[in-house]
């Protein structure tokens, strides 16, 4: 059987049938997998949710857990955090375990985070996902987080470049459109996502340090993270594999 990979995004790849995919990744680079894989890189505890409901359910189950989040751009009342990597990695306290909730990247988590194959990727360990999928997986989906009904260039770049890598591999794109993305930012510079709606808000919202902490993070890490029911788990490269 040839290795194939599609590149898709949410909500619309909701009606794909994932389970037929070995492996399928999630990415929301403006800001959910980016600030989940800075929390469980520094070896916190991280329970993506979907709405502030199951946030504060999951977190009355948690030892002074650490609330962290925005839906609309703006952080729900009671919350201790906006969704930022900057702040998250300036932050000592480790060993409070991290719920998190975005606009669109946490519900795509969600949606799969029962899946026995499923991973979160962002710029920080885009590398190392893909070769790690180029090994573990047959058949991958690499997945977009929608914001406000759009494919943002950021997120369209990291999941070009990870299918990219799997086509250097012989994997084979399942469409035209993955051919075409993988195409479209194959050799771009980290700055080539500056265009997005999702650079524009950071700027006007006044919260540079996030794409700042993002342009200084491009493949930093040299580790897999597995979405599990219980959680993000991070995997070190020798880790991995060795499990492989």
């Amino acid at each position: 059987m040839n290795k194939s990979v599609v590149i898709d995004w949410f909500p619309g790849c909701a009606a794909r049938e994932l389970e037929a995919y070995d492996a399928v990744v999630a990415i929301d680079v403006i800001r959910a997998t980016t600030t989940a894989i800075t929390a469980v890189a520094a070896g916190r505890r991280c329970f993506p949710v979907p709405s502030v409901d199951a946030a504060v359910e999951l977190a009355a189950q948690l030892r002074q857990p650490l609330l962290v989040g925005e839906l609309g751009g703006n952080m729900p009342f009671g919350f201790d955090l906006t969704n930022s990597p900057a702040q998250i990695a300036e932050r000592k306290d480790v060993w409070r375990p991290m719920v998190l909730l975005s606009s669109s990247g946490t519900r795509l988590l969600e949606r799969l985070r029962r899946h026995p194959g499923a991973y979160a990727a962002c710029f920080r360990n885009y590398r190392a996902t893909a070769e790690h999928l180029a090994r573990a997986g047959r058949r991958v989906a690499v997945l977009g987080a929608g914001t406000r009904g759009q494919f943002r260039e950021e997120d369209q770049m990291c999941c070009a470049w990870i299918a990219e890598r799997l086509l250097r591999c012989g994997f084979q794109p399942e469409d035209e459109n993955t051919r075409r993305l993988a195409a479209r930012w194959s050799g771009r510079p980290s700055t080539a996502f500056f265009k997005s709606k999702s650079v524009d808000y950071l700027r006007s919202s006044g919260q540079l340090q996030d794409l700042r902490f993002i342009l200084a993070h491009f493949n930093d890490l040299d580790a897999v993270c597995r979405l599990t029911s219980e959680g993000m788990v991070m995997l070190e490269a020798a880790e991995e594999k060795a499990a492989a």
